[in-house]
């Protein structure tokens, strides 16, 4: 039994085709999983997919910059703020699109809804002086960090008695 064609109908066995190998199932007559799984529960389908923006954070020597794929959202849709507690939030809504009653949907891939990413930013990380950017559906969210005091060792002269 083939996993492949059991999913997309019957196939016949050939061994040069990879798809259509034989399979041992440990579980046989038993109900496969189905290919799509409702969301899970306190999830709706519509934020589910947009819940969770991509953010990558790099370190450079002079900032942390954090970048956000947030592709279709505008600029007024998003908030960054960083709380007492050196706690870095990107926050925002995209709208879902307007639908006419003579519309005829044939996908609906593209997700809508809000999303939320928190960040604890490092001790060295100057939270007075954060900048924020967006352009072409990226935002860059720029946060300096602290010129690191390099203290020279203390040389302290150690009489010699004798």
């Amino acid at each position: 039994m083939s996993l492949i064609p059991a999913f997309f109908g019957r196939r016949s066995t050939d061994v040069f085709d990879p798809f259509s190998l034989d399979v041992w199932d440990p579980f046989p007559g038993r109900r496969r999983l189905p290919l799509h799984l409702p969301p899970a529960r306190g999830w709706d389908s519509e934020t589910s997919a947009f819940a969770a923006a991509r953010v990558d954070w790099k370190e450079t020597p002079e900032a942390h910059v954090f970048t956000a794929d947030l592709p279709g959202v505008k600029k007024e849709e998003v908030k960054v703020e960083v709380e007492e507690s050196r706690i870095l939030q990107i926050s925002g809504q995209r709208s879902k699109e307007k639908e006419e009653k003579n519309d005829t949907w044939h996908r609906v891939e593209r997700s809508s809804g809000g999303f939320l990413r928190r960040f604890r930013l490092p001790e060295n990380a100057k939270v007075n002086l954060v900048r924020a950017s967006m352009e072409n559906g990226v935002l860059t969210v720029t946060v300096p960090k602290e010129e690191e005091q390099v203290k020279k060792p203390e040389v302290k002269a150690i009489e010699i008695s004798g």
